[in-house]
């Protein structure tokens, strides 16, 4: 049975963060719109958004020391650190915003203050770590960054990862107070469930099998609705496809030339969670490390304090693996599915450059509870395995295209837009830092979408986003006076009362 024609303005597929943030701006904006989401799960945020799904890491690039590269002259270049900094701060203006005006009641209901630090070993990476922070704390962005390589003054700031380490090998650390631990996946609930105070129409269980281009160049989309297994015929003028990994198949389905030429890599993960009270207790903060040589970006290694259903908890990983599905809730023949004869040779290409990650890959896959235990114990020493178990993370899907950089077959560790050149379509494609940056990514999707209404809608981003549009690095003051009025909003300056 199939039911035709009801049209809309506006339809998010999938009801993970970028949807939701993205719902949330448009009826901002333009509140007289009709909002459609479709979501093939149950509930709002399953997947990527999920909490245990991804790292939680407010990415500002205050520990993730792959956002900073070493240049051969021996300097580091913190220009993408500035970056995704300047991104992050966009996303806490927009929550800040929906605090303020209600939208959001406890904002402990998603975001916590937690220092960020990043933990080096050996001699070359201490001096890395030490020529970073010189960088790095002279810059506003960054202000208040301290380093330690003495083992006395790394006690007090991180006890677990000390407490019975005998190596001799020099170590270092840098720690920032103003990081932050997101619940992404609450966040992504509790917008979801304020986009229905909007009349916007939430549909879970339906998920999207085409798409099609009309005569009047709106999209028709074809969902399967599992609640009563008919399906549905729905027009909108746009459509956002925020699919997380399955965003990918959909893209393909549309047709548009933007589409060509893209394929993506699933890749899995795995957390180890402590059980142990006790140990939980001891560890305050969110510790990266260095990747190790040949690790794709997302597998830096790190240790972090989490909060989650109001309850502190500790992960380590994460440890990657492959599964052929892009989503968890996905086919094991996502990815041959996703082999067109437009990407074929991209997909080859990239197949034959990245020996490397396909072996690391295979490595991880074949890692033994033990061996991941070895890991952990590079950050704690006196680790026992019987106080950790094992969760699955997330899957990810990175990007591989043609690109002049990097050739044909170019494996992309970023977020990507993907839209029709009349902007009546977009998607959104990658992996971190992904879910910090939505509320900059979904900005990028309206002026991709509706470069005629951004004059009119300018004045009403900036009420919400006092930034937008300007140099926080370039505007020092303006830096200052966002960072603490977003913290007060946020409460990320009380933290015993928000760790009560």
């Amino acid at each position: 049975m199939t039911n035709i024609g009801k049209k809309t303005d506006v339809i998010l597929i999938g009801a993970g963060v970028m949807s939701a943030t993205l719902g949330a701006l448009l009826k901002a904006l333009a509140p007289d719109w009709e909002i459609k989401v479709f979501e093939k799960l149950a509930t709002p945020g399953e997947e990527s958004s999920n909490e245990w799904n991804n790292a939680g890491t407010g990415h500002a690039a205050l520990c993730e020391l792959n956002y900073t590269s070493e240049k051969p002259d021996g300097s580091i270049d913190i220009s993408k650190a500035i970056k995704v900094n300047e991104q992050f701060q966009i996303s806490r203006q927009f929550w800040s915003h929906l605090v303020k005006n209600n939208m959001i009641q406890n904002p402990k209901d998603f975001i916590m203050p937690l220092p960020h630090m990043s933990f080096v070993q050996g001699e070359d990476n201490v001096t890395f770590l030490r020529k970073r922070f010189e960088a790095m704390s002279t810059n506003p962005l960054f202000q208040g960054m301290e380093f330690s390589d003495d083992p006395e003054k790394l006690k007090e700031w991180i006890p677990l990862m000390m407490e019975g380490r005998t190596s001799s090998e020099p170590i270092a650390a840098t720690k920032i107070d103003s990081g932050t631990d997101v619940n992404f996946g609450a966040l992504t609930r509790l917008l979801i469930e304020q986009l229905k105070t909007q009349n916007v129409e939430v549909n879970y269980n339906h998920s999207v099998k085409d798409l099609n281009r009309t005569s009047d160049g709106s999209w028709e989309v074809k969902v399967h609705n599992h609640n009563n297994e008919t399906i549905e015929n729905h027009t909108a003028k746009f459509v956002f496809i925020g699919g997380g990994g399955g965003s990918l198949p959909l893209l393909q389905k549309t047709g548009i030339p933007e589409s060509k030429q893209i394929g993506g890599f699933p890749v899995s993960g795995l957390f180890l969670v402590c059980n142990n009270p006790e140990v939980v207790a001891q560890h305050e903060a969110k510790v990266y490390g260095k990747a190790k040589v040949g690790a794709p970006p997302m597998s830096v290694p790190h240790l972090d304090t989490r909060y989650i259903d109001n309850k502190k908890t500790l992960l380590f990983g994460p440890f990657a693996g492959f599964s052929p599905k892009f989503l968890k809730t996905g086919s094991i023949f996502d990815l041959i599915g996703s082999v067109k004869p437009n990407n074929l040779f991209t997909m080859l290409a990239a197949g034959v450059k990245e020996m490397a990650l396909t072996k690391y890959l295979i490595q991880q896959v074949l890692l033994s509870n033990e061996k991941r235990i070895d890991e952990l114990r590079d950050f704690i020493p006196n680790v026992k395995s019987e106080d950790w178990s094992t969760v699955i993370a997330g899957q990810r899907v990175q990007v591989i295209k043609d690109t002049e950089a990097g050739g044909k077959g170019t494996l992309q560790f970023g977020t990507e837009v993907v839209s029709a050149a009349d902007g009546s379509i977009a998607a959104l494609l990658g992996a971190s830092p992904g879910a910090s940056t939505a509320v900059h990514v979904m900005l990028e999707v309206l002026q991709k979408c509706f470069p005629e209404h951004m004059n009119e809608w300018e004045p009403k981003i900036k009420e919400m986003i006092p930034s937008y549009g300007e140099s926080l690095v370039e505007n020092p003051e303006l830096f200052q006076q966002i960072h603490s009025t977003t913290a007060e909003a946020l409460g990320l300056n009380k933290k015993e009362e928000a760790y009560s």
